[in-house]
């Protein structure tokens, strides 16, 4: 049977690979403004830079370091032996890679989004187009060990973006969202991210706490992703995806809690729609956030946490 993809990430894990390391947080000169928040019933978590901490503060497509790019492109096309089906053009594999790659990226920038206006690009799409062009010249992987071709592209996403950019959890976010949990309220994540995300958060928070289960935490019924809603933040679908099922179980959006660090994409859509909002200012690199916007009265968080060991006092 093939590997899923949390079995395929331990099994690297057994491999003497080198991997970017998550940056260390970077706190801003932020003084939190954490009280308590009447009638919450419900927290949804922003994943990549407030959970999971990521150089650059979000997940990417493309970095803006070439010798980084170059790195993860070459120990893909190494990892999955594609070089044998790729054109000898002169110069490095990885550049003749990165041509195709942007190239496949630039496609689905422009695909139709169906009216979408925020629409989400799949990375195992932009893989999964690369390696039918590479079975035009005879590739081949092992099916019994990566399952069929959107298996395997998911798990050769997986490969080149842990390669790119290394995640790990912030400080406290296994012991928040335990508290939150044992507090009896409801949790989720409300978030961009990619087929790999849950496995990546899964992972961090295990680091912390290995007693910290993400199915237990978060079960799957309450992750709205862009990935899989093919909507990003600030898409309202994707914000009202995860109202309607909190609404079925007698949640409204007065009473849901949205942690998040980016005042426009997280902050500011989730109190359009009457939801309750903390701004998590613990790290420069993902905090968008500016003192001009934290003046609008549109943009401003009902608290602000520098650390999310806060949240237990938040709710109470």
């Amino acid at each position: 049977m093939p590997l899923s993809l949390d079995q395929y990430a331990s099994y690297l894990d057994t491999r003497d690979l080198p991997w970017p390391v998550a940056p260390d947080a970077d706190p801003p000169r932020a003084k939190p403004h954490a009280k308590p928040v009447s009638g919450v019933r419900a927290v949804l978590w922003t994943v990549y830079g407030t959970l999971l901490r990521i150089s650059e503060g979000d997940l990417k497509f493309e970095v803006a370091n070439d010798y980084i790019m170059e790195v993860a492109l070459e120990k893909t096309i190494h990892e999955f032996k594609m070089w044998n089906s790729m054109s000898r053009k002169p110069g490095q594999p990885s550049a003749y890679m990165r041509e195709i790659y942007q190239k496949g990226l630039a496609e689905l920038r422009l695909a139709p989004s169906g009216g979408e206006k925020y629409p989400e690009i799949l990375t195992e799409r932009i893989w999964e187009n690369i390696i039918k062009k590479l079975f035009q010249k005879d590739y081949k992987f092992d099916a019994t060990m990566y399952g069929g071709l959107n298996e395997f592209s998911r798990k050769v996403a997986y490969f080149f973006h842990a390669s790119l950019q290394g995640t790990a959890c912030y400080e406290g976010a296994a012991a928040a969202m335990s508290q939150i949990a044992a507090a009896g309220l409801a949790q989720g994540l409300l978030a961009d991210g990619q087929c790999f995300t849950t496995v990546q958060l899964s992972r961090g928070l295990k680091q912390q706490d290995a007693n910290a289960e993400l199915d237990k935490l978060i079960p799957a019924g309450s992750r709205w992703l862009s990935f899989d809603k093919k909507a990003r933040k600030p898409s309202d679908s994707l914000m009202r995806t995860a109202l309607r099922k909190l609404e079925d179980d007698g949640i409204t959006a007065d009473e849901i809690l949205h942690v998040g660090s980016s005042l426009t994409r997280d902050i500011a859509p989730a109190r359009k729609l009457g939801m309750k909002t903390a701004l998590f200012a613990g790290d420069r690199q993902s905090l968008a956030a500016t003192a001009e916007q934290l003046k609008d009265p549109l943009l401003r968080p009902d608290v602000m946490l520098t650390e999310l060991d806060q949240i237990a006092h938040v709710i109470g």
